[in-house]
């Protein structure tokens, strides 16, 4: 992860690939109920499906969300899951959020 952390935006700018292939993007992030930290990611794959990768897997890379298999993204069971047990962290009506290497919320100021 760049630095101490990644601006929401930048996150969503970057493709998830395994190898260098190509998966999917990220379009949703899932917080615990607190709000304070990243359990995973709604991806939206090639295929059209949306699946979930949870936070622990994905190594956030300068250009890249790097997953070591394909089998750590979720089917849309697994994501509704977690959609039901979650907050989505747009929800949280911050501006300019950021997400650190541990998966906080940081530097993210409360949308006025």
């Amino acid at each position: 992860m760049r630095g101490s952390g990644i601006s929401v935006d930048d996150l969503f700018a970057l493709p998830v690939r395994m190898h260098g292939i190509y998966l999917g993007r990220p379009i949703d992030v899932l917080l615990h109920e607190t709000g304070e930290r990243v359990v995973g990611f709604e991806l939206l794959c090639g295929d059209g499906a949306h699946r979930f990768l949870p936070f622990a897997v994905a190594d956030v890379r300068d250009g890249e969300i790097a997953v070591a298999s394909a089998l750590t993204l979720l089917d849309e069971r697994a994501l509704t899951y977690y959609r039901e047990r979650t907050r989505r962290l747009a929800d949280l009506g911050l501006a300019e959020p950021w997400i650190d290497e541990d998966g906080r919320v940081i530097e993210a100021r409360t949308a006025a």
